[in-house]
């Protein structure tokens, strides 16, 4: 037996090989056609810059990567777009078929889990995920009782969104998290029980409330309890200054408010 008494903690060239592959990908990506350059970055990608360098199993890699994206809410056009990006960085003109095959099919499983589960934690915020909310709002237009000539609005639905972003710039996955967490148990404690929340992806985060009920109060201690959340956990500078949180009124349709979480959560 072998045994190697040089220190474990340098890393040897083949090991930086798939991070500077990443950071080239990541620059190629964020300045052509990813849309929020801090939620760019998973794990995932780091097996497929490992995989395409090192004749791996690229198809498995890419697999991952798709159901990462499709969990995160990032759309399919984005997703395709960044995959061809790490080929264009490479050289080539398109990806592999098999490689673009299955980061499709790790993103449809990703939807159709969501939408099967519905109430999947974010590990980051300990909120429910955008599919989740999407499920309560649904049951909100269901339950809502209206004259069949009028439209619904915020009032006749008895509900509005309030919405939080915190993001600024990129971040690191490891702040991201502390980020997420930070604002997660904010929302928790200014909420409570009986208002269904969830993170959008990107640093946005939001939550269904009463419009019946006076914002400001809870708008205002949500502020105070993010802040003193993120000084706590020393993540302060990596969140937006001052913190974005604002009403959303429900539009007329389920459909409709879908497209809302959408334009809010991927500006």
């Amino acid at each position: 037996m072998t045994i190697n008494s040089g220190s474990n903690n340098a890393a040897s060239p083949t090991d930086a090989l798939p991070a500077a592959l990443r950071e080239r990908w990541r620059d190629e990506s964020v300045s052509s056609v990813w849309l929020r350059p801090s939620d760019w970055y998973h794990p995932a990608v780091d097996a497929l810059a490992t995989a395409v360098l090192t004749a791996g199993d690229a198809a498995l890699a890419a697999t991952e990567l798709g159901h990462a994206r499709g969990y995160d809410g990032v759309g399919i056009g984005e997703t395709l777009d960044d995959l061809a990006c790490l080929y264009r960085t490479l050289g080539a003109t398109e990806p592999p078929m098999p490689v673009l095959r299955a980061l499709c099919e790790g993103w449809a499983d990703a939807q159709a889990g969501a939408v099967v589960v519905g109430a999947a934690m974010d590990p980051e915020s300990g909120l429910p995920s955008r599919q989740y909310l999407a499920l309560r709002l649904a049951e909100t237009y269901r339950d809502a009782t209206l004259p069949t000539q009028r439209a619904r609005t915020a009032a006749t639905l008895g509900h509005h969104l309030v919405v939080v972003d915190v993001a600024t710039g990129d971040v690191d996955p490891f702040t991201r998290a502390a980020r997420s967490a930070a604002v997660g148990a904010a929302m928790i404690q200014t909420y409570g029980d009986g208002h269904p929340m969830a993170t959008l992806g990107g640093g946005v985060f939001a939550v269904l409330a009463r419009a019946d009920e006076d914002p400001h109060p809870p708008l205002e201690a949500l502020h105070r309890e993010i802040a003193r959340r993120c000084e706590l956990l020393n993540v302060r500078a990596s969140v937006r200054q001052p913190v974005r949180v604002w009403v959303e009124p429900l539009p007329s349709t389920h459909e409709q408010a879908l497209r809302m979480l959408d334009r809010v959560a991927r500006p």
